[in-house]
């Protein structure tokens, strides 16, 4: 495993000892046979942590494709795919140098920063957990990060393999920030009412879902990639930009998607067409 991993990394990564564990192939990966009771397995808990002295090169590439990862996880926030990783690699050396626990609350992300923190929101049923990123990856499909066992567990989507979620990083300071919030207490001044509490609404409903082809930093060549899949397809293919620091970026997107099984067909699809590297992004 290790050795068909290096073959693909450059000299940079190799030097920094940057191997993810568990995120490069899903072949012959499985639950544990004995399922533990994740309910009483903890959040991971933020807290101030140097860099990891591995797993944080300024870029790396793997499979042909180069990332750059960031210097910082402040405000990062973003929706995409997750899956997960479990017997396979337990106990293997993570990219952080950490060895892989699929019991702990962690998981591999491919650009925040080596150790981070993050709360990953499963968008089709709500549920939450924080965990520990301390492992790359994953590098294949639209796969947005890679959970630990217990983690997908939590989260509900162990069954289907994959789920989409949104990633929300965090630190030591939202920890506080919430535990100070939770210790006000508000006099009740309102008087008495109907006590029956209304089902919960949701908002996930709301969420629009896309499958984005590519981004780029010139309109020319995100208009070229259009008009390449719009041939292909039958869906409309459309271009959103977003500001950036410097300059906008492209988007070259097919959306709003009916379902995420839609998603998946058409990713199929343009896979065939030799359109790897399609993600699907709830907003």
């Amino acid at each position: 495993m290790k050795r068909r991993v290096v073959k693909y990394l450059t000299l940079s990564v190799m030097l920094t000892g940057l191997w993810s564990c568990g995120t490069v192939t899903e072949q012959q990966d499985s639950a544990p046979k004995a399922k533990p009771d994740v309910s009483k397995i903890p959040d991971a808990v933020p807290r101030d942590e140097p860099r990891s002295k591995y797993g944080n090169p300024a870029s790396y590439e793997v499979f042909g494709r180069r990332y750059y990862t960031l210097t910082s996880s402040e405000n990062y926030l973003e929706r995409g795919k997750a899956s997960w990783y479990g017997t396979k690699f337990h106990g293997r050396r993570t990219s952080s140098g950490e060895p892989y626990d699929m019991y702990a609350m962690t998981a591999a992300h491919k650009t925040l920063p080596l150790p981070s923190y993050a709360e990953v929101t499963n968008l089709e049923n709500g549920r939450k957990v924080v965990v520990k990123i301390n492992d790359r990856g994953p590098f294949h499909d639209d796969r947005l990060i890679d959970l630990s066992y217990s983690a997908a567990t939590k989260l509900g989507i162990i069954d289907k393999g994959t789920g989409l979620v949104e990633v929300r990083a965090i630190s030591s300071k939202n920890v506080v920030a919430s535990t100070a919030a939770k210790n006000v207490v508000i006099a009740d001044v309102t008087p008495k009412a109907d006590t029956t509490v209304p089902a919960p609404t949701s908002t996930i409903g709301k969420v629009a879902l896309f499958l984005q082809i590519g981004a780029f930093s010139t309109l020319s060549r995100a208009e070229q990639i259009k008009q390449q899949v719009q041939q292909q397809i039958q869906e409309r293919v459309h271009i959103s930009s977003v500001e950036r620091a410097q300059t906008p970026l492209y988007r070259v997107r097919i959306g709003p998607l009916e379902s995420v099984e839609y998603g998946d067909r058409i990713a199929n699809q343009l896979m065939g067409l030799g359109f790897s590297d399609t993600r699907l992004i709830k907003e």
